[in-house]
């Protein structure tokens, strides 16, 4: 059984970044998006800085609280032979109703891959008042390019 992370998140936190659940690289570190060839931050610090993606890990998160973005996992644990989500079983979903009545500020979901939204939707289905935007995953395992992974990315937050 492997577990994700608490979710990083405050008060500010309006928009929320969610995946399906930590690869073996991100448990291992103990940080999100941890892979060296996934995506995420790449995205994040071109979209919301303009700049190269700092190395340091809290710097990483800076950039999240100052957009007033936090991330977490839809699946609190489950049981999963590598770092693909297709591997997944016997899942237990996350407490979001807790996670959005303890931040009622979170009006936005941002779902990093189709199989995070699909986990989600299943175990809540449409939440009313918060707005869901499903983007390509940014994991090395989607093989769409960077450049067309950072366009779709962009058209969510240059609309935030």
């Amino acid at each position: 059984m492997i577990y994700s992370f608490p979710p990083f998140v405050n008060k500010e936190t309006k928009i929320l970044i969610l995946g399906t659940m930590p690869g073996i690289a991100s448990l291992e570190k103990q940080q999100y998006y941890a892979h060296p060839r996934n995506h995420f931050w790449k995205i994040l610090f071109t979209i919301l800085e303009k700049t190269v993606v700092s190395e340091i890990y809290e710097e990483r998160i800076q950039l999240l609280t100052r957009n007033k973005i936090g991330i977490w996992d839809v699946l609190q644990n489950c049981e999963r032979k590598g770092s693909l989500d297709i591997h997944i079983k016997n899942q237990q979903a996350n407490d979001f109703e807790k996670l959005f009545e303890e931040y009622p500020a979170i009006k936005t979901i941002v779902f990093n891959g189709k199989e995070s939204h699909r986990y989600f939707i299943k175990s809540f289905g449409k939440i009313k008042g918060i707005t869901y935007h499903v983007m390509p995953s940014t994991s090395p395992a989607n093989t769409m390019s960077f450049e067309k992974k950072l366009k779709s990315w962009s058209v969510v937050f240059d609309n935030l």
